[in-house]
């Protein structure tokens, strides 16, 4: 367990006494904050185990997640491996419940079929399991990562999925392998989030570009989606408001066309979730246009930006 520098530390350390005691757990304490990748690579080296699980500290796992990781690791091709996330709290507000839908999608469009052509370009990092052999290869480059000079704070499970692939690791996706996290209660924190997280894709995508050629050729059309769609998206949005300050008309055909393929969208995910909840996430689509897309294009700007924005 690493307490990466609390500020706070006097008031943590009855809870450090209490399981200091217990000799399943070992403390690192580190001196000072120097953020979550150090932390991370700090108990990474003085664990001993063949295969490293990484959990963050709003993570619950569930009993049996950790044997079904590990029996998918069984096969000495595989670097790393995830399983599906789902929100602690989806039932706290309606924006949980959207973010939960939207993990679903994540994990079991995105991430399922990626790992059906062998790569996972994200491990999240809440419930991500390594092959030690494959960290003791990739340690000193993923601790050493800049990016215009400095060093890079945050993306680290993106950052170190995509090192695994450039080794010539398998990354995969283990569905009936589940974890719950916290997520974002309020816009103001999700947002942050999603800024965070934009600068890190933006920013591995660049390396990723470099592995696609030995790479399935699905991989490549996945990553120029994931790029070029909210591009697309925005042009879309920008010239129907354009459309409307030059004609003072409503450009209905671009109207119809984002709701009907939210709809297809939604309709087609209740079906394979066998949950109809699922077609509330059309209400994820003006959050997507109008507080994502300018977020997105501001982290474009901003990679250089290391600060973590969420404490």
């Amino acid at each position: 367990v690493v307490d990466d520098g609390s500020w706070n530390r006097e008031d943590v350390a009855p809870v450090h006494q209490e399981f200091a005691r217990d000799p399943r757990f070992n403390f690192i304490l580190l001196p000072k904050n120097v953020g979550k990748r150090k932390a991370q690579i700090a108990a990474i080296r003085c664990s001993s185990g063949d295969l490293v699980l990484n959990v963050d500290s709003d993570t619950i796992l569930a009993s049996d997640m950790v044997g079904k990781l590990a029996l998918r690791m069984q096969d000495a091709e595989i670097g790393a491996a995830m399983g599906q996330l789902t929100a602690s709290n989806r039932n706290a507000t309606w924006l949980t419940g959207l973010i939960d839908m939207e993990y679903w999608l994540a994990c079991n469009e995105e991430r399922a079929a990626q790992a059906r052509f062998g790569a996972v370009m994200c491990c999240c990092g809440p419930c991500a399991m390594y092959r030690r052999s494959a960290l003791d290869l990739l340690l000193d480059q993923y601790e050493a990562q800049y990016f215009r000079g400095k060093p890079s704070d945050f993306g680290e499970d993106r950052h170190l999925t995509i090192l695994m692939l450039k080794a010539g690791f398998r990354t995969e996706y283990v569905s009936d392998a589940y974890a719950a996290t916290l997520v974002p209660d309020r816009l103001g924190p999700y947002l942050r989030q999603q800024l965070r997280w934009a600068r890190s894709t933006f920013r591995d995508t660049l390396l990723a570009l470099r592995l696609l050629p030995g790479l399935d050729p699905y991989l490549t059309l996945d990553v120029i989606g994931q790029n070029l769609g909210p591009l697309l998206l925005a042009f879309s949005v920008v010239t129907g408001m354009a459309h409307v300050a030059v004609t003072g008309t409503v450009p209905w055909w671009t109207v119809l066309m984002i709701a009907s393929m939210t709809m297809v969208r939604c309709a087609v995910a209740a079906f394979r979730a066998r949950q109809l909840r699922f077609l509330a996430f059309s209400l994820h689509t003006p959050i997507n246009i109008f507080p994502l897309l300018p977020v997105k294009a501001y982290a474009l700007c901003t990679l250089s930006n290391r600060e973590w924005l969420s404490r």
